[in-house]
Parts: C-alpha cells; sequence; structure tokens
C-alpha cells in the first residue's frame, strides 16, 4: 500500500512539472530579483527568485529566521516594481506574526506598503488571490493557515496573472504535501553571529540554514548558510572570526598567570 502511495506521489510531482514547463514555455524568460547574497543567488537555478511565482519558506521550528528572511526578499522585489503587501493572519492562538516598524530599515518605501489582517480563511484566500493578480503589486508576504492543492494551484496562477513574487511562510511539517511553488527552501536557525568590534559591519547576525527541497530545475539538497542583519535585511556570506587576537589578549581588569 506504502508502495503505492509513493507511485501515485511521484505520478502527480511529473504532471505538475510537466505542466510548469508547458506554462513557462508559454509566458517566456521571467523577470529575476536577486536575494542581494551571491551565495544564495547561485543556490537558485535562476540566479534569483523569479517573478510570477510561489516561493516557498519552510520553518523548522520556532526562530528559524523564515519570516525575516522572506520579508528581507519581498523588500528587494517591491523596490523595483510595485507595492509591498503582507497578509498578515497568524496561527491559532497567536498573536500577530508581523510587527510594521520592525522592518523599518529594510528599505521600504512605506506609501507602498499594505498589511492586509483577514478574519477567516475565506476573506483571506480572498485577499492573496487579488493581491497576487495585480499587476501593481510587486510582491506579496504571508503565511496562509489552510492551503489545500487545489488553493494552492490557483494562487500559483493569480501570481503568474500579476507577475507577482508570491512569498509564503510554512511549518517544515508541511514539506510533504503537494506544492505548486516554483522553489521550496527549509529554513533552520544557527543562532547569532556574535558580538564584533561594535562597528556596524560587526554587529550581531542571525545565521541561517537554507536548503534547497525541491526547484522546477530538478536541483534538490543544495544548501548555504547566510548570515541575516535582522535590523535591515541584508544578506551576507558568512565569514570567518579572527580569534586569534581576543585569546592572546588578557581579561579585562585580570592579569596574565603561569600555567
Amino acid at each position: 500500500m506504502a508502495a503505492k502511495l509513493q507511485t501515485t506521489r511521484e505520478i502527480v510531482r511529473s504532471l505538475q512539472e510537466k505542466i510548469r514547463g508547458w506554462e513557462r514555455d508559454h509566458r517566456g524568460p521571467a523577470e529575476i530579483v536577486s536575494s542581494g547574497c551571491p551565495a544564495l543567488d547561485r543556490l537558485l537555478a535562476d540566479g534569483g527568485f523569479c517573478r510570477g511565482t510561489l516561493v516557498e519558506w519552510l520553518a523548522a521550528g520556532a526562530g528559524s529566521g523564515a519570516v525575516t528572511l522572506a520579508l528581507a526578499i519581498a523588500a528587494r522585489a517591491c523596490r523595483e516594481a510595485g507595492a509591498l503587501v503582507v497578509v498578515d493572519r497568524p496561527p491559532k492562538n497567536f498573536g500577530r506574526i508581523f510587527y510594521p516598524p520592525a522592518a523599518a530599515g529594510f528599505g521600504i518605501d512605506w506609501k507602498w506598503f499594505v498589511v492586509v489582517r483577514p478574519g477567516n480563511d475565506r476573506d483571506e484566500a480572498w485577499a492573496l488571490d487579488q493581491v497576487l493578480r495585480s499587476p501593481g503589486v510587486g510582491s506579496v508576504l504571508a503565511w496562509p493557515r489552510k492551503l489545500t492543492e487545489r488553493r494552492f494551484r490557483q494562487l500559483q496562477l493569480a501570481a503568474e496573472t500579476g507577475g507577482t513574487l508570491g512569498l509564503l511562510v510554512r511549518s517544515a511539517e508541511a514539506r510533504d504535501e503537494p506544492s505548486w511553488a516554483e522553489v521550496r527552501l527549509l529554513i533552520q536557525g544557527l543562532g547569532a553571529r556574535g558580538q564584533g568590534s561594535g562597528k556596524r559591519d560587526a554587529a550581531t547576525r542571525r545565521r541561517v540554514l537554507v536548503e534547497v527541497i525541491r526547484s522546477r530545475s530538478g536541483s534538490e539538497g543544495g544548501t548555504v548558510e547566510v548570515e541575516l542583519d535582522e535590523e535591515t535585511g541584508a544578506l551576507y556570506e558568512p565569514s570567518a572570526v579572527d580569534l586569534a587576537p581576543r585569546l592572546a589578549a588578557p581579561a579585562a581588569g585580570g592579569r596574565a598567570t603561569g600555567a
């Protein structure tokens, strides 16, 4: 029975890939949005994120950095074309996930920034469909509670119609569910980089591990570690920290001792 089920999933996935291929051939090459981090762009089949598609960010536990990372990409996408719309409907019994002032340093033009807070599944589905279809929207960020395969397909078609980059943050538990995203990324938090010398370029940054679970090109399993500045949304390739000077210097207020 398990083998038969697996075979069915493989058939469905194969058909999905063929449909995507036909649609891509029909619509021609898509505009690419760079992540701003060369290492992350190299991990992606197109060297960035394609407008008119959905990107699924699977968060591996609380504090993974998936929401902040997706917001950083959404901010970059809307700088070049259209508004940024955040559809904020958090899981049950949670407060609001999105806190607008926290994104103040992400370079977002507040005149082109919209937060939608639907009260139920139906309103959320309608809002996502409408904003993804709008050619005046550059990017959409959301964390939908309920996403059936049919609904996912509708959102994918809406994004294609509007030429909008849709960024959907979901739990890693959705990994085995059907998906119409162009690329699925698993995001795992690795903690803070640590304090530097006090300069801006050595400020505390969160390290995250990004893994390609699936992409339209079939390139899977690739990973990259990225440093995320949570105040500005900037992404960096991790740099080695030289600990030698710190180890050689005596502790403040103390004195060197013998072995």
